[in-house]
């Protein structure tokens, strides 16, 4: 039987390269494309059919952010597929940025820049808030939603004949100094992306442990500075392309500047090809490019603790519990 993917935020970006880059791996994967509403859903299901015109292409709507809609989309994909492969956890938000230009030009004197640009570490804040499940919005998209999606697919993807895979998209903004265990959802700092981010890494860690003798494997990927339209909400259109030369040549001193969606995607990319056994679970993959756009992948260990990584996972039950429980009609 054909392998069946699942690709959350497939509408645009690393997801929308993604899928284009599986097909042509693989034509006869059957991928699913999840997006927020069904109008971006079929306008990207034609985009890739134009492409692979004899692909297998199937679409689920889904906001990450909305836990009625995962559990829907959840029940839906149960009935529809006997297993899943693959699902590339990748949709995410990063609301209201903003640029702190006093933390680039203290960088710029001590040295400090290159690294600021590659990693946005204290250069990029973001104004958070609560969604109607009365979660902080970006770690319920970002993480808590693939999480409660993953544990409503474990039928799905434990005890098949072969591993099956999680892959999820994290960045090298994951810093552990953004996150905190006592305010997890990050309620109380600005940046709640990276926050998520490294929440993300956390959750990855305790899956091998937990999943791993089921044959499910989770690894995560970094795909760099993609151009996309997360990042063109930065800053607006005519800097970006004042930017954009000095961009390129930034890149033969920084490979994860990728810029571009195709680029960004070669960790995931890579990662379909591999056997999830001799993989390491505290590693992250990360999609690079050379000055000369050659496009490779390059594994680093993460700066996860495995104690605080079961702490959180532990927190992460406790939620789904609590959070569940005015769902039960959504529930099996």
């Amino acid at each position: 039987m054909e392998r069946v993917v699942l690709v959350t935020g497939a509408s645009g970006g690393v997801g929308l390269a993604l899928c284009q880059r599986l097909l042509e791996e693989d034509g006869r994967i059957h991928l699913c494309i999840a997006c927020r509403n069904d109008q971006k859903s079929e306008a990207t299901r034609d985009l890739i059919l134009a492409a692979h015109p004899a692909a297998q292409v199937s679409t689920v709507e889904v906001d990450l952010g909305n836990l009625a809609s995962v559990l829907r989309v959840a029940q839906e994909l149960r009935c529809r597929f006997q297993r899943l492969d693959f699902v590339y956890l990748n949709a995410g938000i990063m609301p209201n940025p903003h640029v702190n230009f006093k933390a680039l030009w203290r960088g710029l004197l001590t040295g400090k820049l290159l690294h600021m640009l590659t990693t946005a570490e204290g250069v990029m804040t973001q104004t958070d808030r609560l969604n109607g499940d009365g979660l902080q919005e970006v770690f319920a998209t970002n993480l808590f939603g693939h999480f409660i999606l993953v544990r409503q697919l474990e039928s799905l993807l434990c005890g098949n004949e072969k591993p099956s895979r999680l892959i999820w998209t994290s960045s090298s903004n994951a810093r552990e100094s953004a996150f905190s265990l006592s305010d997890y959802q990050h309620a109380k700092g600005q940046e709640s992306y990276s926050s998520s981010k490294y929440a993300t890494d956390l959750t990855s860690v305790v899956l091998n442990r937990k999943f791993n003798n089921q044959g499910l494997y989770s690894s995560v990927v970094c795909p760099g500075l993609v151009m996309s339209n997360m990042t063109y909400r930065i800053l607006p259109v005519f800097l970006w392309k004042l930017l954009m030369p000095i961009m390129w040549l930034i890149r033969f001193f920084a490979k994860t500047y990728t810029l571009t969606p195709h680029n960004g995607a070669e960790a995931h990319v890579w990662l379909f090809k591999q056997k999830p056994e001799s993989l390491d679970a505290l590693v992250k993959y990360h999609s690079c490019t050379s000055g000369l756009g050659k496009n490779y992948v390059e594994p680093r260990k993460m700066d996860v603790d495995e104690e605080t990584a079961e702490k959180f996972y532990q927190k992460l039950l406790e939620l789904e519990k609590e959070t569940l429980e005015k769902y039960s009609d959504l529930l099996d």
